[in-house]
């Protein structure tokens, strides 16, 4: 995918690029006091959903076609591109016959290879800047495969948002941001520009800040935050929208990294990092080396490779010393499954090597 393009090709756009808006077009009103306010908050890329997907029947559902003819008047009155979200070719259809000037996938869309097709099919041949947000749960070969079915349609223009993952376990975020999981995305597809929607990950108010900081410290090129005219009284995800006056105050206090810096010291630093992860490839080497040998007693005295209590003694142990050592949990125990896969492999290894000569 070396020929993609940034989602827009006006230099003039400052980085971070940022698109915001109310979570749901409501009202003209709203939509209007939204964006005039926003407008004057320098923002130039607005966002409100017109067709809203909820988990359950009954909810407000997006105010749906009619909504259209208000973003049309944002952009005539403010002079700012609008996008909206699209999840089946009728959408599709009716936005790009309204002259929106972007348009995003959801994460439940994402999810469904068979929903994306059917949108990148309706987009073949249009040259409008596509946002692909991630699938709920943490699958990057899910989102690689939607952003591959665009670029497929001929999509050139078009970047990853990410949303966070939605998990059973408990955390202050609506949906966990597993950074490594968009880190991978673009180190898999240097081209793509990855935006972050610090709205959805966070779920309150008060995490955008912190979560807008921590992607600009990644090096993400911009930002999807919700904003409303009047967050509290907002009909979808009320707890999670900003005013545009807060919004600009987040902004301006948010910290850009300078991407160009390079001090020798960091080199030295980084010296340090590659040899520290020399050695830990030798120790995981000696490691497996030693499985395979843990698997030839268990051969020789017929024992079966996988003892759960043993495994689930380790994994509790080096979770606690992780903890105890200042990383997380969740690090070190999706760090030692994938330790202990590899050993249990090396272990059928040797199994293996002993049917051989039996199936020969």
């Amino acid at each position: 995918m070396e020929d993609i393009k940034p989602i827009t090709t006006n230099d003039t756009l400052p980085h971070p690029k940022i698109i915001a808006g109310p979570c749901s077009a409501e009202s003209e009103e709203q939509v209007m006091e939204s964006a005039r306010r926003l407008s004057k908050c320098g923002i130039r890329l607005f966002r409100a959903g017109l067709w809203k997907p909820r988990t359950k029947p009954g909810g407000f559902e997006g105010v749906g076609t009619r909504g259209i003819a208000w973003l049309r008047r944002v952009k005539e009155e403010t002079g700012m591109k609008v996008a909206t979200e699209v999840a089946t070719p009728r959408h599709v259809e009716e936005v790009l016959r309204a002259g929106f000037d972007m348009v995003w996938i959801g994460a439940r869309t994402t999810a469904n290879p068979f929903a994306m097709q059917e949108i990148a099919d309706s987009l073949e041949g249009v040259d409008i800047p596509v946002l692909v947000k991630n699938p709920v749960s943490p699958d990057l070969e899910l989102w690689i495969g939607a952003l591959e079915r665009l670029y497929n349609a001929g999509i050139r223009r078009m970047a990853a948002v990410h949303r966070g993952f939605s998990s059973l376990d408990k955390s202050i975020y609506r949906n966990r941001p597993m950074w490594g999981i968009p880190i991978e995305l673009k180190r898999r597809i240097p081209e793509i520009e990855i935006f972050c929607d610090p709205s959805h990950i966070g779920g309150k108010r008060e995490l955008i800040a912190p979560i807008s900081q921590q992607a600009m410290d990644l090096g993400f090129e911009g930002l999807m935050i919700e904003s409303h005219c009047t967050p509290d009284a907002a009909w979808s995800d009320a707890a999670q929208q900003v005013t545009p006056e807060r919004l600009s105050e987040i902004l301006c206090n948010t910290i850009i990294r300078d991407k160009s810096c390079e001090a020798q010291d960091l080199n030295e630093l980084r010296s340090q990092i590659d040899k520290t992860d020399d050695e830990l490839v030798e120790l995981l080497a000696h490691r497996m080396k030693v499985a395979r040998m843990i698997g030839s007693y268990k051969r020789r005295h017929n024992m079966p490779v996988l003892q759960r209590d043993r495994y689930e003694e380790l994994l509790a142990r080096r979770t606690d010393e992780a903890e105890r050592l200042g990383m997380e949990r969740e690090f070190m125990r999706t760090l030692m499954q994938a330790i202990h896969e590899e050993s249990v492999r090396q272990q059928m290894d040797v199994l293996d090597e002993k049917c051989e000569p039996e199936k020969r």
